[in-house]
């Protein structure tokens, strides 16, 4: 009786009240928009325009879910508002920006440049530029790890920085020696382990984000030795998701295949043949299997790799031009963006029945909510 009493002086939601953890946003990239989807539905439910130039875009979430941050090719940083489906505000930071993060603690959110260079660093309330943190490179791999940080490396000169918000004035840790052109980097769901790929060397590089003075350490040296290097069509993208169970599977540069590295020791422990050149390795939820999709002119196909054999256990065509890859928060589906066929495509990541679809207008990266709550997406 006591329970059924407080139950009717409780607040009634308003009619219109729409929970967050159901949604995501879909990167429109030729129109500039964003479209809100609902993953029960598996529907779209409205779209955002005007963002810009979303060529390259991606995005991260407040911890309320409610808003998310859209960095674009063209340098803007846009504030959306997810359940009231518009934009709140909108800043021209840069020339040409290639993603951001957000703090730890929902305060800052980060912006990585290429033109000017550096990092740019916004309060998430009112998205007034609260740091500038020239470099005097291209900036990529940026990501967020405890203690209201960010991690980024320099394409230019081949360095990591730490950038410390903490305090009232960024402090920089400066880290040498990466190797040459990092093109794009991840870190652990922990935030102890960043690995950067590189470019310009046959290998990747690590730091231990929990050590004092961290040190870049090699791993895969030399994984192309003796092979020749193929055209790089699209750069491969590193991302957290990386972990299945106990190993990272990593796209390898200029090669059709997958390297897997042992992620306490860092040493390698297999590798995969596929069909094209890897871009996104992406690990279900649950680590047991791993989706990758391939670069341009082999981008209608998906593999599923087996983390325990490290075999290819399915392999289908969805469309041309498939770019992204998202699963559910616990993994019993996952969306394809196909960008080609203007549509997304939903899947069982059991039986690999397709479950349904969604027309979009060449769409790209795909974001669920549930990226609020995880380090370094």
């Amino acid at each position: 009786m006591t329970l059924a009493a407080l139950a009717l002086c409780a607040p009634a939601l308003p009619a219109s009240a729409q929970p967050t953890g159901d949604l995501g946003l879909v990167v429109e990239r030729a129109s500039g928009s964003l479209l809100v989807v609902d993953q029960s539905d598996r529907a779209s439910i409205g779209r955002i325009t005007g963002l810009g130039d979303l060529s390259h875009a991606s995005l991260v979430y407040s911890p309320d879910e409610q808003f998310a941050y859209v960095f674009g090719r063209d340098g803007g940083l846009s504030k959306v508002d997810i359940l009231a489906q518009t934009i709140t505000a909108r800043v021209m930071q840069a020339g040409n920006s290639i993603g951001g993060a957000i703090s730890d603690d929902g305060r800052f959110v980060a912006v990585s440049n290429y033109e000017p260079g550096g990092v740019r660093v916004f309060d998430a309330d009112t998205l007034e530029m609260v740091a500038d943190i020239p470099t005097g490179s291209k900036t990529i791999g940026l990501v967020d790890i405890p203690g209201t940080r960010f991690v980024f490396s320099l394409w230019d000169t081949g360095e990591t920085w730490i950038a410390d918000l903490s305090g009232e004035t960024p402090q920089i840790t400066r880290i040498k020696g990466m190797g040459t052109n990092p093109y794009d980097a991840l870190v652990t769901g922990d935030g102890r382990t960043y690995i950067a790929g590189l470019f310009g060397e046959d290998h990747l590089s690590a730091l231990d984000l929990w050590q004092e003075h961290p040190e870049p350490q090699v791993i895969l040296p030399s994984y192309a030795k003796g092979r020749e290097g193929l055209p790089v069509y699209k750069m491969p993208h590193l991302e957290g998701w990386a972990l299945a169970g106990q190993d990272f599977v990593l796209p390898a540069m200029g090669q059709h295949e997958v390297l897997w590295v042992d992620a306490r020791s860092l040493q390698e422990t297999g590798r995969t043949t596929t069909h094209g050149q890897p871009v996104f390795a992406i690990s279900r939820p649950d680590g047991r299997y791993v989706w990758v999709n391939f670069a341009h002119p082999l981008n209608d196909t998906v593999q599923v790799i087996d983390s325990v054999t490290k075999e290819v256990i399915h392999q289908f065509t969805p469309g041309p031009g498939v770019l992204h890859m998202e699963f559910t928060p616990r993994g019993h589906e996952v969306w394809l963006s196909v960008r080609d066929a203007g549509k997304v495509m939903v899947y069982d990541t059991e039986t690999f029945e397709k479950l349904g679809e969604i027309a979009a207008e060449s769409p790209s990266g795909i974001f669920f909510t549930a990226r609020a709550h995880r380090m370094g997406l």
